[in-house]
């Protein structure tokens, strides 16, 4: 039996077995199981699993956290053993109920934006590997200068960086037809039409050298290149207008008439309706996000990096994809990353410092690696494993969070892209940011380490379990 199969087989039988589950899904780090019965679950049991970081209940979703990778290996070792497994949009139904409504919207957001996220992080790479190569620096190194450098070039540059941001309206609509049980090829295309050329573009009218279009002397219309907002709602609606419509017709007419009724229906209202009124919206949240960026002394980065995990705890943290792109979208840069990147570091150095600290071998072979893997930008191992369980490594994190965001706002840090922080995180700062990159981490990882060394950690409180 493979070591994964081996996983996949020990945590079923840990929660009770194939007959206490009703599905199973995952995401980038966790496996995400919908019981049947909670109290069949043995919790030491599940967390005693080799690779297993720890397990906890969440938006009515039992999560075992694994890790990059791993959780995807495991999940097919699941799904062979006979585990039905379910989409987002299913185990977000059967979920629905859990949770406030805010906790549901959050679930929701996150739900559409994941399955984005490579593609975005992959752009913020493209970005920051052009800031390099067109540096004067990096240029003299062979002779060259800025001027040197031929407009094609620059154009296939521009394909790598910008190609995501004009078409974001068509993978949010798409993912968020998925996601709410629509047809993601309508919601492609919904979303395509948002960004028509047709239109006038979002950027040249932003810039002032375009005029809107005006219907009823009064409505503006736009494209929506770089929108998260109106593609979301557009998406959500459109596929719940789409589940409507087929309930009512034909089976004959399903396929013509379908898709021909909720596309002429979704882009009227999404272009006179939806669009303009979250347009303003995005911009209202973005006024928000600059005014915290803002602060003066470097207390809007302390803020965020002091309340940065504690969201992560809660589990609606997905609420910062929007604000990352908006603030890539707008400005070319994410002063977002830097702050949350040293709120994430911080935890790892408390965890590094119980792993080192502690004699336990089972408690070191749990928190060295759940460190490292919040160096490498994944903390719930770290959290949800070490931190948070004994609780004050967790708070010693939360304060070198606060002091890395703050210097990270001191120093205007920005990346190029978002959804990859600590050590992958430095590819986001080639563009002459490194060094001061690099000392914000190390700053949060050595307040966060020497707090917990000396106030938050004693073998004297080691748990039973850690044995």
């Amino acid at each position: 039996m493979s070591e994964n199969r081996k996983i996949a087989r020990d945590i079923i039988d840990a929660i009770g077995g194939e007959e206490n589950i009703s599905s199973v899904a995952h995401c980038a780090t966790r496996l995400r199981i919908m019981v049947n019965d909670k109290d069949k679950i043995d919790q030491d049991k599940v967390e005693q699993i080799d690779k297993v970081k720890g397990a906890f209940f969440n938006s009515g979703q039992y999560q075992v956290i694994l890790g990059t990778g791993t959780v995807n290996k495991v999940y097919e070792e699941v799904e062979k053993l006979g585990i039905d497994g379910s989409s987002k949009s299913e185990q977000s139904k059967e979920a629905g109920k859990s949770g406030n409504f805010f906790q549901r919207a959050i679930r929701s957001l996150g739900d559409v934006f994941v399955p984005i996220i490579p593609v975005l992080v992959a752009t913020g790479l493209f970005m920051g590997l052009r800031g390099l190569v067109l540096q004067e620096q990096i240029l003299a190194l062979f002779g060259l200068t800025p001027a040197d450098i031929s407009d094609n070039f620059i154009l296939f540059t521009e394909i790598l960086t910008d190609t995501a941001f004009i078409f974001l309206p068509a993978l949010i609509a798409w993912s968020a037809f998925r996601v709410f049980g629509g047809t993601p090829i309508i919601g492609l295309v919904l979303g395509l039409m948002l960004v028509s050329p047709s239109l006038p573009n979002a950027w040249g009218v932003a810039g002032g050298g375009v005029d809107p279009l005006y219907f009823l002397g009064f409505i503006p219309v736009v494209g929506y290149q770089g929108s998260v907002l109106p593609a979301f709602f557009a998406g959500i609606l459109g596929a719940k207008l789409e589940r409507t419509i087929r309930k009512r017709v034909p089976d004959a007419l399903d396929l013509i008439v379908t898709p021909f009724l909720t596309l002429l229906l979704m882009i009227t209202v999404s272009l006179f309706i939806i669009g303009p009124i979250f347009h303003v919206v995005e911009d209202w949240i973005l006024e928000g996000t600059l005014a915290v960026l803002g602060l003066p002394l470097g207390l809007g980065g302390l803020l965020i990096g002091l309340l940065h995990q504690i969201i992560v705890v809660t589990g609606v943290h997905h609420i910062f994809n929007l604000l990352e792109i908006q603030l890539l979208e707008s400005f070319g840069e994410n002063r977002f990353n830097a702050i949350i990147t040293a709120s994430i570091a911080a935890q790892g150095g408390a965890a590094l410092a119980v792993g080192l600290k502690t004699k336990s071998k089972k408690l070191k072979a749990l928190a060295l690696p759940s460190s490292l893997s919040a160096f490498l930008g994944i903390t719930e191992p770290a959290i949800f494993g070490v931190n948070l369980r004994y609780v004050k490594p967790f708070f010693m994190g939360i304060i070198g969070g606060a002091v890395g965001g703050f210097f990270a706002s001191i120093f205007n840090l920005a990346g190029t892209g978002m959804a990859i922080t600590v050590i992958p995180g430095t590819l986001l700062y080639l563009n002459g940011q490194i060094l001061l990159y690099l000392l914000v981490n190390i700053i949060a990882i050595g307040v966060a380490f020497s707090l917990t060394w000396m106030f938050g950690y004693s073998d004297k409180n080691k748990l039973p379990e850690s044995e």
